[in-house]
């Protein structure tokens, strides 16, 4: 059974910072592609950051970069976002997100298995 936890959510003051956590279980974690999406009351999942099977490739969403970085630890199986300089605008639940397909995507269609989800929320 393929499982993907997040964790490391809560609420932080505007520039502050966060790191969340995703493990995965079930699954050869190096052989996928992840992905952190989020997603606001009222908005549809939106793409924040990506990152390839080595991990020596990512790609961020334009208003998130300089400030996010995802990177991932294949001995733990776990997948990370550290967050800093955060804003209210980043106030969502974060998902991690597992894509088996041969070519990174900012899509979620192209993402196999899904977390729960982790609340952020930045006051101002």
């Amino acid at each position: 059974q393929v499982q993907l936890v997040e964790s490391g959510g809560g609420l932080v003051q505007a520039g502050g910072s966060l790191r969340l956590s995703c493990a995965a279980s079930g699954i050869s974690f190096s052989n996928y592609r992840m992905g952190w999406f989020r997603q606001a009351p009222g908005n549809e999942r939106e793409f924040v950051v990506r990152i390839t099977r080595s991990g020596e490739g990512t790609a961020t969403a334009d208003d998130v970069k300089g400030r996010f970085t995802i990177f991932r630890d294949t001995t733990k199986n776990t997948l990370y976002l550290q967050m800093s300089a955060l804003k209210p605008e980043d106030t969502a639940v974060y998902h991690c997100a597992a894509s088996s397909r041969a070519a990174g995507s900012r899509n979620p269609r192209e993402y196999d298995y899904w977390g729960q989800g982790t609340q952020v929320t930045v006051s101002s």
